[in-house]
């Protein structure tokens, strides 16, 4: 069973459409137990910062999520899900999980469009699991008006240029996460959510 972690924070009903899609047994919960029980744990999310971070600290998802990395479960975080797993955001001064040292940044004023919204592709770093059978130019959709900026270069799988280049898709052991939301993605996202599911959590 996959579990997708409910804190009230958006997308959750579109990542459970998108498992189900291609086949796979999920859950949105907001139980610790079945979270820790969980083979695998998305960690989805749009919004604040600081509101998902009120949200996760009152119903002690904190401590579970940091279980879930600790006892090696692979963790999929999106979007919001992939900023907040840093140790703090820009947006609204929020202390976040710190399962990977960084920061979340707001983008620079660079005559873009912010929120970065819309198609866009990735440039991978290195290869990984959940990278398999999907084009290097594959592209994926954005929704977002902050990115995660790990302080480790070797946790940043793969960046997208939008005014910076920024990081688009991070990961360390057991956890990675993806800025773009592979559930809205068409097929290449939902090749990226099989593997997903078929990760053993080794990089």
């Amino acid at each position: 069973m996959i579990a997708i972690i409910d804190y009230e924070a958006g997308n959750l009903r579109s990542v459970e459409r998108a498992l189900r899609h291609i086949g796979k047994a999920c859950l949105v919960t907001k139980a610790p137990g079945e979270i820790l029980r969980a083979r695998r744990v998305i960690f989805p999310g749009v919004g604040a910062a600081g509101r998902a971070m009120e949200v996760i600290r009152a119903r002690g998802l904190d401590s579970v999520i940091a279980a879930v990395a600790a006892r090696k479960t692979p963790l999929l975080g999106i979007c919001l899900g992939a900023q907040i797993i840093l140790s703090e955001s820009e947006e609204n001064s929020t202390q976040c999980l710190g399962i990977l040292e960084g920061r979340a940044l707001r983008f620079p004023q660079t005559g873009l469009k912010i929120p970065h919204m819309g198609w866009n592709d990735t440039t991978r770093h290195r290869e990984h699991p959940l990278f398999e059978g999907i084009d290097g130019k594959a592209h994926f959709y954005f929704v977002h008006s902050y990115y995660p900026a790990p302080h480790r270069s070797e946790d940043v799988l793969a960046h997208t240029d939008y005014g910076v280049a920024f990081p688009s898709v991070i990961g360390r052991g057991n956890v990675a996460a993806v800025q773009f939301h592979p559930e809205k993605s068409g097929r290449q996202g939902l090749r990226l959510l099989e593997n997903f599911c078929s990760w053993n959590g080794e990089a």
